[in-house]
């Protein structure tokens, strides 16, 4: 337990940090007349109500990128050049919020946490610069896919075709490898390809339980999301108000869904995981189609 505690300090230490330099800044440029003409800053009940949907169906492994950004286009809430930064400034929070009780609530081996978040966040210092030359849509389409492939390897363990895993944590060569692949989902979390679905699988197909994915993947997006959001807050990249409704709706959400998570029996969590599964997998590869007919000359 005392690894899992120096992680959680240390996501408590980089919260007061972040929300101490995103105050300041915010403040600022409020006192400077930047955000906007003087738009009100106060979130609307529309606005607490996205944070509190969107993080609902984060904490279950959805995701929240996707959703909060059909809400913001759909309500004109947010001018499309602003949405990264609202989503990443606004959800960090939440998703701090989730790391943390994941981490207290599900038991998971701390050596294998440990690294496999390390791992994730030096993917992402350090891999962001091998990426960045890739193709997002080449990305999206060998993702999609290979998550409809793997989507078929749990579908297996559910009807006990294949054996599927309870073990807490990974050791020798499971280890070498879920440290490895975490790294490259680091990285790839840089061009936008979200981290908790492949997580999912990488967990299932090692053998461990898939409970055991929330920690992981929640604790490797708590300690990226930060340092990727005060880039956004310093250039002013982002809407105030929307990401202070995303902020203060979302952890309650977080707390009915961790409760509801953490409730449920190993074989309902497999459904749960096949579905995420399924659902990022499908997103991935419409999300190419559609960038491919917007690249497609008339």
């Amino acid at each position: 337990m005392d690894a899992k505690l120096v992680l959680i300090a240390a996501l408590v230490v980089i919260t007061l940090f972040y929300f101490f330099t995103w105050w300041r800044t915010a403040k600022q440029k409020l006192d400077a007349g930047e955000h906007g003409h003087h738009e009100p800053v106060a979130p609307t009940p529309l606005h607490l109500a996205i944070g509190f949907v969107t993080n609902f169906f984060d904490t279950l492994g959805i995701g929240s990128y996707a959703t909060t950004t059909s809400a913001f286009k759909f309500w004109k809430l947010v001018p499309d050049q602003q949405i990264p930064g609202t989503l990443n400034t606004g959800h960090v929070l939440p998703t701090i919020v989730q790391a943390i009780l994941f981490m207290t609530a599900v038991a998971v081996d701390a050596t294998t946490l440990v690294l496999m978040i390390g791992a994730a966040c030096a993917g992402a210092w350090f891999g962001a610069g091998i990426v960045a030359g890739f193709s997002r849509r080449t990305v999206q389409i060998g993702m999609g896919s290979a998550l409809l492939f793997a989507a078929t390897i749990v579908l297996a363990q559910l009807l006990n075709v294949v054996p599927g895993g309870t073990a807490l944590g990974l050791t020798g060569v499971k280890l070498v490898i879920g440290v490895g692949v975490n790294f490259v989902l680091g990285a790839l979390m840089t061009l936008g390809v979200g981290l908790y679905a492949p997580c999912m699988v990488l967990i299932s197909i090692l053998g461990m339980d898939p409970s055991a994915a929330f920690p992981i993947m929640m604790g490797s997006c708590a300690f990226l999301m930060p340092v990727a959001s005060l880039r956004f807050v310093k250039r002013n990249a982002y809407s105030l108000r929307a990401a202070l409704g995303l902020m203060l709706g979302g952890p309650l959400a977080v707390l009915l869904a961790v409760w509801l998570v953490t409730g449920l029996p190993t074989p309902v969590v497999r459904v749960l995981v096949l579905v995420v599964i399924l659902y990022t997998s499908l997103t991935m590869l419409r999300s190419a189609s559609v960038e491919r007919r917007a690249t497609q000359p008339a």
